[in-house]
Formats: structure tokens, sequence, C-alpha cells
């Protein structure tokens, strides 16, 4: 951009000679004010401080504005889009004071003397020179303000998205745990019911293996179908946990259910009985489970801690809720 300026620009002023020396002095104030434009984006301040001491010599050196002066509104914007604060606005008073003095310079001959048409003259062309500062400098300064703007909203945007990551990586976390305590839940209540069980029987079985064979034999069938359920549960849960589980490694079996109570009561102990009042009704899935569970965790509780004559009784109550 600094070449084609100084290609539009320096020319009028080479082409004249270099017999005379202010035309010598108007060259190289000429160049001295283009050659600041190649810093406009490395370092804004010192194209500001270049081209201010090239207008000074300008003034020295012509009494009539020079071409070169086309490169003001490009360092005013120049200064107002790239530089933040009030270092900006060193262009808007620099350029304001050369705009006053700048006219004075080119059409006061006699300072004693100011007619009618100079005053004009000279108003026209403060307002000219003071247009072409500040008229860049706004626009600089709302593309400045744009950008930032946009700016804002895309790191506004960005910081929307990482919370919204960081949320659902929470929840997922938190669905995680709480998977993995229902799971150890279960884990518990299998092993523990299903060892439970297989232990009384074992043991009540060994008792009755002299005296009454068929007892031990009945024992050992609580025991097989105990051991088969477990191992059942243990693949149902095992299976939740595969990414893609297939038919051969898991076999779904479905979960227990409000009907399998009486099932689950017989299988623990000829010790524990069951009580039914009512009709059971139809409830979710995952309330009947509960209810199953804490019927199995009761038993378990009842088959290691009660003594070897104790007895259980299970009461379930189905009815209306007002």
């Amino acid at each position: 951009m600094a070449g084609a300026i100084g290609l539009l620009t320096i020319p009028p002023y080479s082409m004249r000679g270099l017999d005379q020396h202010l035309d010598v002095a108007q060259m190289v104030a000429a160049i001295l004010m283009v050659a600041p434009v190649v810093l406009r984006r490395h370092s804004p301040i010192l194209m500001l401080a270049g081209v201010t001491v090239a207008g000074v010599m300008q003034l020295i050196v012509s009494d009539a504005p020079m071409a070169t002066l086309a490169v003001v509104p490009l360092v005013s914007y120049t200064m107002a889009r790239w530089i933040p604060g009030h270092e900006a606005r060193l262009v808007v008073v620099i350029g304001g004071i050369a705009s006053i003095l700048g006219p004075v310079r080119w059409i006061i001959d006699d300072p004693t003397y100011i007619s009618l048409k100079t005053l004009l003259s000279l108003v026209l062309a403060w307002s000219v020179c003071i247009g072409l500062v500040i008229t860049p400098y706004a626009i600089g300064r709302r593309v400045r303000e744009a950008v930032a703007a946009d700016q804002d909203r895309v790191e506004a945007a960005e910081e929307r998205y990482q919370r919204l990551l960081d949320e659902r990586e929470q929840q997922a976390r938190l669905a995680e745990s709480k998977a993995r305590s229902q799971i150890a839940r279960e884990l518990h209540d299998i092993v523990a019911h299903s060892l439970s069980v297989m232990i009384v029987q074992a043991e009540g079985g060994k008792a009755a293996a002299a005296k009454r064979p068929e007892a031990a034999q009945e024992a050992l069938t609580t025991i097989a179908e105990t051991g088969r359920e477990a191992l059942s549960e243990m693949r149902r849960i095992v299976g939740v946990l595969r990414d893609e589980p297939s038919q051969e490694q898991v076999d779904f079996a479905p979960a227990p259910t409000l009907n399998d109570i009486a099932e689950l009561v017989e299988r623990a102990s000829d010790r524990a009985t069951l009580e039914v009042r009512g009709q059971p009704p139809k409830v979710p899935a995952a309330l009947a489970l509960t209810v199953y569970r804490v019927v199995q965790e009761a038993l378990t509780n009842f088959l290691k801690h009660a003594g070897p004559e104790a007895t259980a009784q299970v009461t379930i109550t189905y009815g209306m809720r007002d």
C-alpha cells in the first residue's frame, strides 16, 4: 500500500528537476510522508510518529498542500482500528493540530490582514482537514468495536458450549455412579440370598441324608435351582454392562415380579411361610423388583442370623390406597 501511494503522490515532485533547493526538500518530505505506511500493521505508533515528523517538514518546505497528505486518512483509520484505548486518540490530537496549522500556512499570505474570502476559505479548509482525520477514525473505531463484539459473542458461545459439555459430563458421571450403586445392590442381594439359601439347604440335606434320603434329595434340588437362578441373574446384570451383548453371551432373564415372591419364600426354607392378603395389582417393574429385593434381603438375614429353630413369616397385604 505504501508503494501504491508513493507511485501516485511522489512523482510530481521528482519530475520538476533537482536544481531547486525546495524541490529536493519537497521530494524528501513526500518520501518521508509515505514511507512510514509500511509500519501500519507492525507498529502503528511508529507510523504515526514518522508521518507527524514528515508533516511538520512539509509545512516548513511547502506553502501548499502536497499530494502525499493522502496518507492521513489511512493513518487515522489504522490507529483507530488497531490501537486500543487512549493511545489511539493521539492521531485525533495530532491531526486536529495539523488541520488548524496547515490551512493557515497554505491560505494566509499576509497575517496582518485577513479578508472575508480568506476567512471563509480558511474555515472550509479546516472543515475538510478535520473531516479527513475524524471520519476514518470513526470508521476505524466502529470496525474495531464490531470485531470485538463478534469475538465476545464467539467466546460467549464457546463458553456456553463448554459449560454444556461439562454439565453433560457431570450428568454422565452421576448416572454412571447411580448405575454402579444399583448394580452393587443387585449383586449383593443375589449373591447373599442365594448363598444363604444354598448353605441352609446343604446343612439341612446333610442332617437328613441318613434318616430321610428324600429330604436330602429335595435339598440338593433346591440348591441346584438356586444356583441356576443366581447364575441367570448374574448373567442378566453382566449383560447390562456389556456394550454389544450377543444372544449366546447373555441370558436375558426377566426381572422378578410380585408373583415370584411365593417361589422365593418356598425355595428359601421350609421354616419360612408366606401370607398374601388381596390380589397383586399392576405396578411398575421397578417397584415390583424393589418389593422382591426387600423380601429377599429379609429372608437372607433370617437364614444368616436366626437360630435353627426359628421361623419366619412373610406377610404381604395388597389394597387400594386412599
